[in-house]
């Protein structure tokens, strides 16, 4: 991780600092009467008629409010991605159980696998999953590889290199050494999406790269709590993933296929990557694939869906350092009545990241939003659910890094259904969380507060 922060500060010294866009530029040139508009709904057979997509969002939304669909419209202006219907949209928790699920996919792939990763360790789950990814293309299953070429800094060469001279095939995404990058040389833009697309039909996606790090589960749901003097190395990952069917894994392919593209690397492998989906659940899945100082989509969605809540703001966020404009409207919410609350580390991988976000405790806290942190895992997951029926899961944190300068991931699910799924997650997290009161967190060690300053100087980049 040393070696990864070196090559990225460096690198930030070089490059100018971008600016995300402010909220009144989201839907300039759009009509305000969003209450009888009707977001544009695709499934297998494409776009559906104006009165189909009306009697589905009906039907799916029934018990919903009715601002739901005033911000699935407003969403779809700001980003220009329509939603999908007829999806199965699995939730999975930490390491052990999606990559359970993930090998079993790989296992039963019999055209080819998609992987795009940030981190693939030499360990024993990335051998694991390298073995596999080999054993598969032996077979007859194209398998493609997109890796971070910094997410993987301090992997050995030989691990790809065995998986490329079995025929896997490998791109290293944005390398370190220009001469490497037959394009242009942009080391600050890093891959940080999480997705494996199987046979084109089934797909995976969330906060979890391929790595031992995830191993050790965390204790969420379990009986069990880890002794008060537990090494935090050991208390596992906290992390969420989903496993999507249907329609929405068009959209995940393309966004494999088009970066892999962008990397000059050459035609994929000729395979039927686009095969003919149909309806496998009844979720309506949005598919926000974010580019660097591009669209902002996910950003924006995240922005609006804060704007528009009406009831609740249940946030959990592994790596929280928010511009201005996210401080401003998770307060506004809080003051208008919005039961917000946040989730955050109490144990952290990146010392620098949990100090800056500490810095916007005091204002967000002064306003009435609630902060809990989580304290029996080391917390990866970038998720929220609001007004209990807007939900999204992805690899983006809140974080100038990743609506910057990352190329992102993350799924929208609008439905009640599955939102009360994630309420219950997040209800399990608050449950082994301490709660951050104002009063206490005015009485911190002045040694915190140098802490906290020293990293703010370093928000932007980090």
């Amino acid at each position: 991780m040393n070696k990864t922060l070196a090559v990225l500060l460096v690198c930030f010294a070089m490059t100018a600092c971008r600016t995300l866009p402010h909220s009144d530029s989201f839907t300039e040139g759009v009509t305000n009467n969003t209450s009888r508009g009707m977001p544009t709904i695709a499934n297998a057979n494409g776009k559906l008629a104006h009165g189909q997509a009306s009697a589905l969002v009906a039907r799916r939304w029934a018990k919903a409010s009715p601002d739901l669909k005033a911000l699935a419209v407003l969403e779809e202006q700001a980003t220009s991605v329509p939603l999908f219907a007829g999806n199965k949209v699995t939730l999975l928790f930490d390491g052990p159980a999606t990559m359970k699920e993930m090998l079993a996919a790989v296992r039963g792939a019999t055209t080819s696998i998609n992987l795009e990763t940030y981190i693939f360790d030499q360990d024993p789950i990335g051998l694991e999953f390298a073995d596999l990814l080999i054993e598969k293309q032996q077979q007859g299953v194209t398998v493609n590889v997109l890796y971070d070429a910094v997410g993987t800094l301090t992997v050995p060469q030989a691990f790809f290199e065995r998986m490329r001279a079995a025929g896997v095939h490998l791109v290293a995404f944005n390398p370190v050494n220009p001469g490497a990058r037959k394009g242009k040389w942009e080391i600050n833009n890093r891959d940080h999406r999480k997705l494996m697309v199987v046979d084109g039909k089934t797909a995976f996606t969330g906060g979890i790269n391929i790595s031992s790090t995830y191993a050790n589960s965390s204790f969420f749901r379990s009986k069990q709590r880890p002794a008060q003097d537990a090494d935090s190395s050991k208390v596992g990952w906290r992390d969420t993933h989903v496993k999507i069917e249907g329609p929405a894994v068009s959209a995940l392919q393309w966004s494999f296929v088009n970066n892999w593209v962008r990397q000059d690397a050459g035609d994929l492998p000729e395979r039927d990557y686009f095969p003919t989906l149909y309806a496998a659940g009844d979720k309506l899945v949005r598919v926000l694939a974010s580019d660097p100082g591009a669209g902002f989509e996910i950003y924006k969605s995240l922005l609006l869906a804060i704007n528009e809540s009406k009831k609740s703001i249940h946030l959990t966020a592994a790596y929280f350092v928010p511009d201005q404009q996210t401080v401003d409207a998770l307060a506004a919410a809080a003051r208008r009545g919005v039961d917000v609350k946040l989730v955050l580390p109490g144990v952290s991988d990146h010392g620098l990241v949990f100090h800056a976000g500490r810095n916007f405790y005091e204002p967000l806290l002064a306003a009435g939003v609630k902060i809990y942190q989580l304290q029996v895992a080391v917390l990866h997951a970038k998720t929220a659910v609001i007004d209990g029926a807007w939900s999204t899961i992805g690899s983006a944190n809140i974080d100038r890094r990743s609506f910057l300068h990352n190329y992102e991931l993350n799924v929208v699910v609008v439905d009640p259904g599955f939102g009360a799924d994630m309420e219950s997650a997040f209800n399990e997290d608050l449950r082994d969380s301490k709660e951050i009161t104002l009063e206490a967190w005015r009485q911190r060690p002045w040694s915190d507060r140098i802490k906290e300053l020293a990293a703010r100087l370093t928000e932007y980049w980090i």
